[in-house]
């Protein structure tokens, strides 16, 4: 539609509502001789005279009430879609893609997620887990979850948990009639399970601190996989000594189906940081989602 017409149509409007040229100015933030020549334009472009003005009084002709009937349904139909437009403004919805690797995901992201629905009915959460690199931009993801050394440099991150302890394990079953290592060195003489990276096809290796010093050791690999619950799982039926995250032990350490071993050398994993883009415009959904999940 041409956009003067339709500029033309809610002055029309304005002036017939307000019941003359002075208070439909005030409510447009007009003058009146701009609404005059408004309304003249418009007469002119539709051929027909829509107002009786006289001195004293102001009303809409046959062709005007017509028009109006006409008219008062589609702009009300605007103005209930703008308003519609602010409320969502007001009210964050849409749907949120994370991406996040498998610890993140269990015991940093989804301890938030039941009070970040309740808060936020009308926002919907995908989260795909991926213990690799992926690249959140080419994959379409809102944002990505990994630790802080893992970062791309043009990325905006908010820090979303502590730093992360691991714990070096061993099922009883298997420390049973073996001496349990006390030092990284003495590793040469067990199994060890060991974590691949599916991304790169690197294959993770056991770092150690003690006392201000990081060692970092390639040990033997009699068993590799590239999923860290399965990793865990094969600790537990006695296959040989993995190192996982605290958290993702903590259980099997307190029923006694994992121990701890070469106590007092495990190191700690950079916290957990949310990320994305530093040119992305976030919605305010997603903005809602940064604000819940921030440590």
């Amino acid at each position: 539609m041409d956009r003067d017409l339709w500029s033309g149509l809610a002055v029309f409007e304005t002036i017939v509502e307000a019941g003359s040229f002075a208070r439909a100015a005030t409510r447009l933030g007009l003058s009146a001789s701009a609404l005059s020549h408004a309304m003249r334009s418009l007469e002119t472009k539709l051929g027909v005279r829509l107002l009786d003005r006289t001195t004293r009084s102001l009303a809409p002709t046959p062709a005007g009430e017509e028009l109006l009937a006409r008219l008062r349904p589609a702009i009300a139909s605007v103005a209930g879609a703008l308003a519609d437009l602010g409320n969502a403004r007001e009210r964050p919805a849409g749907r949120i893609r994370v991406s996040a690797h498998r610890v993140a995901a269990i015991y940093a992201i989804l301890p938030r997620l039941a009070d970040f629905a309740r808060a936020y009915p009308d926002i919907a959460v995908e989260l795909v887990v991926d213990d690799g690199f992926v690249d959140i931009v080419a994959d379409r993801f809102d944002c990505g979850v990994r630790h802080a050394q893992s970062l791309q440099a043009d990325m905006i991150s908010v820090r979303i948990s502590a730093p992360v302890p691991l714990v070096f394990v061993a099922a009883p079953s298997y420390i049973a009639g073996r001496a349990a290592p006390v030092d990284p060195d003495d590793l040469s003489a067990h199994r060890c399970l060991c974590y691949r990276y599916t991304s790169s096809g690197i294959v993770h290796r056991w770092e150690f601190e003690r006392d201000g010093r990081t060692l970092e050791r390639s040990v033997r690999g009699d068993f590799t996989t590239n999923d860290i619950d399965v990793m865990r799982d094969a600790a537990v039926s006695g296959l040989g000594i993995t190192c996982l995250p605290l958290p993702h032990a903590a259980l099997q350490l307190a029923d006694g189906t994992l121990v701890e071993v070469l106590t007092g050398w495990a190191p700690t994993l950079a916290p957990n940081h949310l990320y994305y883009p530093s040119r992305r415009q976030p919605t305010a959904a997603f903005r809602a989602f940064v604000t819940a999940m921030r440590a």
